[in-house]
């Protein structure tokens, strides 16, 4: 448990202004705590679909957003410690997150992956050659990450990725 950082212009663009492009002048005024309290709503909504669309299950899933300070809040219980891993990544990795508080407890837990930060020019087997010492190994980070990655040259400068303990 606790707070992990991401790159808040990186990642899946799951909601964005499109409310204010439909009423321009409502954009000019400060929006009221009702309407805060809503898009904060929804946001959360249109992350916990995302994780739900990866067919990540976790037990009593619930996602926050605050959007003042771009946080995402998860809870709920994975059954084990990649699911976990892989829920804090799809909640991460959308656009306008910097952070996510972890509040997700583990049904059966294991040694904890590591995390990277993509930057241009990265490779899966450049990050591979980094962590496991061989290139090769980039299958191992590929799979750890499905399936939010859906191929092994996609990825983008500010993606966090899991790096798994060395088998």
């Amino acid at each position: 448990m606790g707070l992990m950082s991401f790159i808040k212009d990186a990642g899946e663009k799951l909601f964005g202004k499109s409310e204010a492009k439909a009423a321009p002048e409502a954009a000019a005024q400060a929006p009221s705590p009702e309407n805060v309290a809503q898009l904060n709503e929804k946001a959360g909504a249109a992350i916990a679909t995302y994780v739900g669309s990866m067919g990540l299950k976790v037990d009593d899933l619930k996602v926050a957003f605050d959007g003042a300070s771009g946080t995402v809040t998860v809870s709920g219980q994975a059954p084990d410690q990649e699911t976990k891993e892989k829920v804090l990544l799809c909640c991460g990795n959308v656009a306008s997150v910097s952070s996510v508080n972890d509040m997700l407890t583990v049904a059966e837990p294991t040694a904890e992956a590591k995390y990277y930060t993509v930057v241009k020019g990265d490779t899966l087997s450049k990050v591979s050659k980094e962590f496991y010492g061989s290139p090769n190994k980039y299958t191992v980070i590929f799979e750890a990450n499905k399936p939010m990655l859906s191929h092994p040259d996609k990825i983008y400068p500010g993606q966090v990725l899991r790096i798994p303990p060395q088998a």
